[in-house]
């Protein structure tokens, strides 16, 4: 009894710590979700190692050792028959070998000889840094400054200062006309300095000098400046105010406005003709110091001229424009670009019409200038009628001769200053005699 006693007093106090014991063995024979997740990847491992074993890669075809001997014993038994060679054919293969040689050898040498000359290329291929050199920076300096363009501006300039009704001087005209140049070198040079990148995508402009290289940004801002500054005061000094500030706003106009402008708006045009028709009025104002109405009319005629001009030179260079970033009437608006060019056109036999009526000219200019302003205007209709680049090409280039040709029709049917004198005389003269005539 004591025995069982025992037993059941010892087990009641082991049954908790058993119970623990339980269930950490329990805990540690489970399946838990992980152990699941890695028995059922070593299943799939295990199935696809088994299917990459069964497929087994396609065997040649397999030659029993007895046909590759009986195939060897063959090519044995056959013994080929040589045919014995002539003296003539030995002959003749001796020198064919010969000549195949020679061949060979000035192959070789001609290989040798070209080498050289490819490495050379790819040298040239190189990128290299150019030095400028003092016999060169005279043409590099012209194209900085585009010395036809400046050729023009001092042309329509010294018409202007041929047409203003004063007498003409020598010292004053020479003073004007360079005074003119050298303010277009500079605008033109800091033109340049503005648009590298630009010109530098566009097949037209990307040999200019600052885009290759040939002269440093500095050297152009510098060659602009001493253009610009002495420009402006020869103009303000030994001409008049008034010809030196029309001088230093078109600098202003052509760099801070025009340039930006072909980037962002079609307006860069208008305000480019604008930029043209500028010259002529500083040539008048130059010889008479005022602005007048026939100033005024050699402005628009300048201004009408260059819609035609340039939207039939932008119409050819439409990839070449849009390659460079530029916003042009031809390449975003390609109607209202052959619009604006017939209209200017038509616009120049208008002008030319009102020479003779504010006294500038003739009668007889409009009628001898109707021929070649039809004309214009002819190539103007077939250029918005047809828009493809032969039409254009015609336009541009009737442009180039059309101006200079109306200019010199308009000298030679100027007024002269006597005959206007003579006309004022004769007016002063009724005007007295009306005021004798009603005195008493």
């Amino acid at each position: 009894g004591l025995f069982v006693w025992r037993r059941r007093s010892t087990g009641i106090w082991q049954i908790p710590c058993q119970f623990v014991h339980l269930c950490h063995v329990a805990n540690n024979r489970l399946i838990t979700f992980q152990y699941f997740n890695f028995l059922k990847r070593m299943y799939v491992t295990q199935y696809n190692k088994d299917l990459s074993q069964q497929a087994k890669p396609k065997s040649d075809s397999i030659v029993s050792p007895f046909h590759e001997l009986q195939q060897l014993d063959q090519e044995k038994n056959v013994v080929p028959n040589i045919s014995p060679v002539s003296s003539v054919c030995q002959s003749w293969s001796e020198t064919s070998s010969r000549n195949e040689l020679r061949e060979m050898t000035s192959a070789a040498e001609t290989e040798d000889s070209v080498t050289p000359v490819g490495a050379e290329s790819k040298e040239d291929r190189q990128w290299k840094e150019m030095k400028l050199q003092l016999d060169n920076l005279p043409g590099i300096l012209a194209r900085l400054s585009k010395i036809k363009l400046t050729a023009l501006v001092v042309s329509t300039a010294s018409a202007g200062f041929a047409m203003a009704p004063v007498p003409f001087e020598l010292t004053c005209f020479l003073l004007a006309s360079l005074g003119t140049g050298l303010a277009s070198c500079a605008a033109n040079s800091i033109n340049q300095f503005f648009e590298v990148p630009f010109d530098s995508n566009m097949n037209r402009t990307k040999n200019r000098p600052l885009v290759r290289g040939q002269i440093s940004p500095l050297l152009a801002v510098c060659f602009a400046a001493s253009c610009g500054i002495p420009g402006i005061a020869l103009l303000t000094m030994g001409v008049n105010p008034l010809t030196g500030s029309l001088g230093a706003f078109n600098i202003f106009l052509y760099t801070c406005c025009y340039t930006p402008l072909k980037r962002m708006s079609i307006a860069n045009t208008w305000v480019g003709a604008v930029v043209g028709a500028i010259p002529p009025v500083m040539g008048w104002t130059a010889a008479t110091g005022s602005l007048d109405a026939g100033a005024l009319l050699l402005g628009g005629i300048l201004y009408s001229w260059q819609f035609p001009h340039f939207n039939a030179l932008s119409w050819g260079l439409r990839e070449d424009y849009s390659r460079g970033g530029y916003c042009m009437m031809s390449v975003t608006h390609p109607g209202l670009c052959r619009r604006v060019a017939l209209r200017h056109c038509l616009a120049l036999i208008g002008l030319s019409t009102m020479a003779p009526v504010l006294d500038i000219t003739t009668w007889t200019f409009p009628i001898i200038s109707l021929p070649i302003n039809l004309y214009i205007s002819y190539l103007g209709f077939r250029f918005y009628r047809d828009a493809d680049r032969s039409s254009s090409r015609k336009l541009f280039f009737c442009s180039l001769w059309h101006l200079p040709m109306l200019l010199l029709v308009m000298f030679t049917c100027k007024k002269s200053a006597l005959e206007k004198e003579d006309k004022g005389d004769l007016l002063g003269e009724s005007q007295e005699r009306a005021m004798e005539i009603r005195l008493p």
